[in-house]
């Protein structure tokens, strides 16, 4: 409990707020225990409440901290009357550690300013009030404040001109300079670490290297691709307007209790086995299968990346088959059950008899030292990209000290959270140091629950959870997918590629690959036990793929930067139960051509239906007053309409489900 101010055995304890009251900051994660983070091209939004007791006008400043020491001076305004939410959206520069602080102050001439024509109109001692305003001028240098101030106290002029005086432009940029303000209270510092534009924007396509360029030999049997087949795919993949390629894991597979196709626990001489149940006679983590080429095979297929405007990630899988090294060489490193046998991967009642858990808690610091070998070791082959498997396995504390140790060294390094998990975890892992992490997105189709989980990724978690909307995965083929049809597959794209500025694919996609094993949520002869051989041209020629729609939407994200943002979207109205509307706006201050840009996405949920309803839209979240009419073009079909608050719509999920619609510039604006 507070000591007793009054007595004087006991000391005051320290204040815990100021003389104005500032609260509420942000960005910043809960509790302050990591920074906030933010990435380069993101425009961020400053905020604190700042009030103080009584009528008085007050100001705010945000005082901002470069990763060089330099502190800069940024005015904040307040958003909405009565709420003394103040606001200043900034984008940062350049990578790197910044802190920022708010400046709360009272407005002396303000205050002056607001309540004298009330008094000197009302003719409530109009002298004492001019003296008080002269008084408050004495407090700013230069002839501009000194001539006002004698204005003021000029008893032989009108009352109606002398306050003219007082609100002349040239004395509004001389306050300006030197504002007259008094309480001036600055709050705690909040830390904001801003990063690589490729740690929240990019567009990713998965595919497995041994099945691009497997081929069947005449015994029935296949022979496996190569990074130097796989390097051929590179082309297409680009073509359709992807950033990154994402590459399962590339090392050797054990052959103990190998899975067969279809999770079969029987697997023939031939069957590949999972990427996932790393680790052989031929090597561990730090090792290439060599199915799939040399380490200079490796370097070619980045280099082909690179050459065609792709970066490369790798998996991140921290576990071993029975066959790894590390069983033989560190048992320590694995849970020895009571009959001395080593406990393998399970999560009843599935069981992964081909995979044996890392635990950490046995040798920590060497468990700790070899991880760490690994990633510098990629890093020194080309890789920048990490996809983590299922680090809500592992310990948080060690993935806070991994990423810490690669981010001092390699802040260019972006790791992809694969985290199918509890909201405390997932949650826990971005703000220890993941940049990016799958989400519950996947499994959200109707429209209350896009509508809840846009919301959710665009508010308070995006000071330091990025969604990466992958719309499947080799483990998950949702029933949406498996029931939907053509049309479910263009809507699930639409909504992850505008809804944030990450999202992915994994190959097959776009074929519209749709039947799943029974009994399971994942395709059936699932390409993570044996080779898949897909014909791209001849889906493409046949007009049976879904690669244009693909390109399509990645074109779009590169021309619209409104949706390289995250905290702009916006849930709207309509009518009907399943048709979901969003925007993302981006003012012109902010934009290459100093137009806003703003996009509006309508979007038929139900497959299976054609929809018309009436759509209402919230005008002051796109940059717009109520009532405006405005021009849009429909991105996907190349439709003009003029729009306003309320807009008729008809979306046939048969034809096209969804409307892209881009805001056209309004004349005088």
């Amino acid at each position: 409990m507070p000591s007793d101010p009054t007595s004087d055995a006991a000391p005051v304890r320290w204040a815990r707020i100021g003389r104005i009251p500032i609260r509420h900051l942000s960005p910043r994660q809960p509790e302050g225990r990591w920074p906030a983070k933010s990435y380069l091209g993101e425009v961020v939004p400053f905020e604190a409440t700042v009030f103080r007791e009584g009528h008085g006008v007050i100001g705010a400043e945000l005082l901002l901290t470069d990763p060089h020491g330099a502190e800069t001076v940024h005015a904040m305004r307040l958003v909405g009357a009565g709420t003394d939410r103040w606001r200043a959206d900034l984008r940062l520069p350049e990578t790197g550690d910044y802190t920022w602080r708010v400046r709360g102050f009272a407005d002396d001439w303000a205050s002056w300013l607001h309540v004298a024509p009330v008094k000197i109109g009302a003719g409530d001692d109009p002298e004492l009030v001019f003296a008080m305003g002269a008084e408050l001028l004495e407090r700013v240098p230069g002839k501009i404040a000194t001539d006002a101030r004698t204005a003021l106290l000029d008893a032989t002029a009108a009352p109606a001109d002398r306050l003219k005086v007082a609100a002349d432009r040239r004395l509004a940029a001389q306050l300006h300079r030197h504002p007259v303000r008094s309480l001036v209270t600055v709050s705690e510092s909040v830390e904001l670490v801003v990063e690589t534009a490729r740690a929240a924007v990019g567009a990713w396509y998965e595919f497995f290297p041994r099945s691009e360029g497997a081929r069947r030999l005449k015994d029935g049997t296949w022979k496996s691709g190569t990074f130097r087949t796989a390097a051929k795919r590179l082309p297409g993949v680009a073509a359709m307007g992807f950033d990154v390629v994402y590459l399962p894991p590339i090392h050797p597979i054990g052959s103990s209790h190998r899975k067969g196709p279809n999770n079969s626990t029987v697997a023939g001489p031939h069957d590949p086995g999972s990427p996932w149940a790393i680790g052989s006679a031929e090597g561990g983590h730090d090792a290439i299968h060599p199915d799939l080429g040399t380490l200079a095979d490796f370097r070619h297929f980045v280099r082909q990346a690179e050459a065609n405007g792709l970066e490369v990630a790798l998996d991140l899988a921290l576990q071993a088959s029975p066959d790894h090294p590390w069983v033989a060489e560190h048992p320590e490193w694995f849970t020895q059950r009571p009959d001395g046998s080593i406990a393998y991967a399970e999560n009843p009642p599935k069981k992964y008899q081909d995979i044996f858990p890392i635990n950490f808690d046995r040798d920590p610091e060497g468990i700790r030292a070899e991880v760490l070998r690994i990633v510098e070791l990629w890093i020194s082959r080309g890789v920048r990209i990490f996809r983590v498997d299922n680090p809500h396995t592992k310990p948080l504390d060690f993935w806070e000290w991994l990423l810490g140790e690669v981010a001092d060294q390699h802040p260019e390094v972006v790791f992809l959270a694969e985290a199918f998990t509890r909201p405390a975890m997932l949650h826990s892992l971005a703000g220890a140091g993941f940049h990016q992490s799958y989400s519950y997105f996947t499994w959200r189709n109707t429209k209350e629950e896009l509508e809840e989980f846009l919301s959710g990724i665009a508010g308070e978690s995006a000071d330091y959870l990025r969604p990466n909307l992958f719309v499947n995965t080799p483990d998950i083929l949702t029933e949406y997918l498996q029931f939907g049809g053509r049309a479910a597959y263009k809507v699930r794209a639409a909504i992850a590629a505008t809804g944030s500025p990450s999202w992915g694919v994994y190959a097959g996609y776009e074929l519209f690959e749709d039947v799943a094993r029974p009994g399971s949520e994942e395709n059936i002869d699932n390409e993570k036990y044996e080779y898949k051989h897909r014909d791209w041209a001849a889906a493409e020629a046949s007009g049976q793929s879904l690669a244009p729609y693909l390109t399509m939407l990645n074109r779009i994200r590169h021309e619209h930067p409104a949706l390289t943002q995250l905290r702009n979207l916006r849930i709207h109205w309509s009518d009907d139960d399943a048709i979901l509307v969003y925007s993302k706006h981006l003012a012109g201050e902010f934009t290459a051509t100093g137009r806003p840009d703003t996009i509006l996405v309508v979007a038929n949920v139900d497959p299976h239906s054609v929809r018309e309803t009436t759509v209402y839209l919230d005008l002051e979240a796109i940059g717009m007053r109520p009532g405006d009419t405005f021009g849009v073009r429909d991105l996907v079909t190349g439709a003009r309409w003029t729009w306003t608050d309320a807009d008729y719509v008809r979306l046939d999920a048969f034809t096209e489900p969804v409307h892209i619609l881009a805001v056209e510039p309004q004349k005088g604006r």
